[in-house]
């Protein structure tokens, strides 16, 4: 494999072609009207133009890409996440064209590409399945009686689908048949499928997800879990990996049940098998992602190891690096997404110009990112801005070191959810572990809540600020025979004459969003 374009965008693009640089294959990206400047263009050896902004004009035009792949030369695809990564026809195209897919092969996609056909194929190995039913339902009476039967509350879930989309919660018979309809009607829109099945919804539920990855030769391992409980709107928006509460067992039998759903689909390549765990820390298979996860840094953090480098072996036809034995768990880490939405208004998104953009540095932090200071934030994809990781040597230590890395990133010009990753953070129920994928209605549902948290942050920080002054006005009246001293008084003199450009600074470096207050 000499040459790989990749078919995405932003910093799955970028976090690609770091990788092939470091393994010495040449990169080609692809870009639409929007992303002609963005950084992942930029940073490729070769780009190409795919179209007007919609993704549809662009990242998905699966013949276009393919013609590119053709004129360039293009001997490998890596499709990142999202767009056409899981799209079992592309794949088949990309191999029919004699180019290497680095994913796993159509069938697998389709057989985990559809919920109800992932539950058929794990029955047989004895992976522990949510009580309902494994076949699509479209008659509502028909569907009534088995909701009494599984016993309410009961979740109506799209076959065909995810990221929330189809999924309507039912407490009670009496509100089953508008919300059936309102699921088939939404899954018909998002998906082109209405099929609809129905599952027990687990209470208090968790949502664990593990990584694993297979070679051609059926090796397969699993990369230990991640922890995606909390969520908005269904999707995540704080990871960490390992989970706090997986006992080193309970690790291993979902571990080697991931294991068994790749078994069940012939398996090549990365994905994560998500599964429900509740109260009691029993757990239920949930779908199978056929593609590298949003999260896979985390993974990467407390195993040391380079998901996208395994990916480019495994397609090249090697065997896996590493045997499952050989795999261990050093440290901790959390992500934290950040999106351009205001947090205190329903998460809604605030697309707009990024003014200042500074990310924080360290040892131990990583971002993973798209754009740069000045750039305007596309309204035609995925509001995410970047993703920032951070190790610690125990989850104490990495929920510290997160804590500071949010003070210390500095954005203005839209609002983001770096508040509220801060708040969820600080949060007693997340230090303490007990927590579920309702962490935001419970903790969350009025706003007002971190608006309070913000503001007691805010008066603490003007304390400090008036402590700071009162000092240098004290210290400033004082007569000093040293040059030094004098010289560096007369800078804090200088600076005290301009002081509000001085106080706006500090709270910025302090990443205070003022336009909250």
């Amino acid at each position: 494999m000499k040459k790989v374009l990749v078919a995405n965008r932003g910093e799955i693009a970028r976090r690609i072609i770091r990788t092939l640089k470091k393994m010495n294959i040449s990169s080609v990206a692809i870009y639409s009207d929007a992303d002609r400047n963005a950084p992942h263009v930029l940073e490729a050896d070769e780009s190409v133009y795919v179209g007007e902004s919609p993704s549809a004009e662009s990242y998905l035009k699966q013949d276009v890409i393919l013609q590119h792949c053709k004129e360039l030369g293009v001997d490998g695809i890596h499709p990142g996440y999202g767009f056409l990564s899981e799209n079992a026809t592309f794949a088949r195209k990309v191999k029919e064209a004699g180019i290497t897919f680095i994913g796993p092969s159509p069938e697998a996609m389709e057989v985990m590409g559809d919920k109800l056909s992932a539950k058929q194929a794990v029955k047989s190995y004895n992976v522990p399945l949510v009580p309902g039913v494994d076949s699509a339902i479209t008659d509502v009476n028909e569907a009534i009686l088995i909701a009494e039967e599984v016993g309410y509350p009961i979740l109506i879930k799209a076959s065909a689908g995810g990221g929330g989309k189809g999924m309507r919660l039912v407490e009670n018979s009496a509100e089953f048949a508008e919300q059936m309809k309102l699921a088939q009607n939404e899954a018909r829109s998002s998906f082109g499928d209405d099929a609809v099945f129905i599952e027990k919804f687990v209470t208090k539920p968790r949502h664990i997800e593990i990584q694993v990855f297979a070679d051609r030769k059926g090796n397969t391992v699993y990369l230990f879990e991640r922890e995606c409980s909390i969520q908005r709107r269904h999707q995540k928006v704080v990871e960490e990996a390992p989970s706090a509460v997986l006992t080193p067992e309970i690790r291993q039998k979902m571990g080697e049940s991931a294991v068994a759903v790749c078994k069940a689909c012939n398996y090549e390549g990365a994905g994560t098998v998500e599964f429900l765990l509740d109260a009691d820390l029993n757990y239920y298979f949930l779908e199978m992602n056929t593609r590298l996860q949003v999260e896979h840094p985390v993974t990467e953090e407390i195993t040391g190891l380079d998901l996208v480098e395994w990916q480019i072996k495994v397609a090249r036809g090697e065997d896996l690096p590493l045997k499952q034995e050989e795999i261990k768990i050093k440290g901790h880490a959390i992500e934290v997404r950040v999106y351009a939405e205001d947090t205190l208004n329903g998460f809604t998104p605030d697309i707009g110009n990024l003014k200042r953009y500074r990310i924080p540095s360290g040892r131990s932090v990583r971002v993973d990112d798209a754009f740069v200071e000045g750039m305007d934030i596309p309204i035609y994809y995925d509001p995410m801005i970047a993703k920032l990781v951070v190790w610690g040597k125990t989850r104490e230590d990495a929920i510290r070191r997160t804590i500071q890395a949010i003070d210390n990133y500095q954005i203005s010009g839209i609002k983001t959810t770096l508040d509220f990753g801060k708040y969820v953070l600080k949060h007693e129920a997340f230090i303490s572990g007990n927590f579920d994928t309702n962490f935001v209605k419970h903790y969350f549902s009025d706003p007002k809540i971190m608006h309070a948290a913000m503001e007691e942050e805010k008066e603490a920080l003007e304390h400090g600020i008036d402590e700071i002054w009162n000092s240098i006005k004290k210290r400033n009246s004082k007569e000093y025979a040293s040059r030094e001293i004098t010289i560096g008084y007369n800078t804090v003199s200088r600076i005290k004459k301009n002081h509000l450009t001085f106080l706006t600074q500090f709270l910025e470096n302090l990443s205070v969003k003022l336009a909250y207050y």
